[in-house]
């Protein structure tokens, strides 16, 4: 009887491959669910190794997804996003290829969407400058840009 946690090499293989193919995975939580599995580094490795030759894992695909789908669900910023991913530990250039892949237009659209609906929230604030400040702290929070943010939360208060 195999202890509860610990698969060997073959069993470990299918459900691994089955973790990758049901959604887009980093190394580091492929590398976690291999060890959950109670593989050692050593074997973990030359599994990642083989997803990678055949499809099941990539970088690049993860960040692109990942980037995406917090942007549009989310309405994450990029400064956000930038940081989750280094988090996962993907490298920087797949990092900058996915923001890359976020629309500008589009961007600006969902920043300018966010503070329209933050500032009709603030509407019981009667001092401008707390209600810009606190606009400012949101868009902020979210991940956005400063110097998009300042244009923004100046652009609100003309309005």
């Amino acid at each position: 009887m195999i202890p509860r946690g610990k698969v060997s090499k073959e069993q470990a293989l299918p459900k691994i491959k089955h973790y990758c193919a049901y959604q887009e995975r980093s190394h580091k939580e492929v590398m976690g669910k291999l060890y959950d599995l109670g593989l050692f580094k050593n074997e973990a490795e030359l599994m990642v190794a083989q997803l990678i030759e055949e499809g099941y894992l990539n970088e690049e695909r993860f960040a692109i997804q990942f980037a995406g789908g917090r942007f549009r669900i989310k309405q994450w910023g990029k400064k956000k996003i930038e940081q989750a991913l280094k988090e996962k530990q993907v490298s920087s250039y797949c990092i900058k290829k996915a923001l890359a892949q976020i629309d500008e237009e589009h961007y600006r659209q969902t920043l300018q969407k966010l503070s329209a609906a933050k500032w009709k929230q603030l509407k019981g604030e009667k001092n401008i400058f707390i209600k810009k400040r606190k606009l400012q702290d949101y868009l902020l929070q979210k991940g956005y840009e400063y110097e998009l943010v300042k244009e923004e939360a100046g652009r609100m208060e003309k309005a």
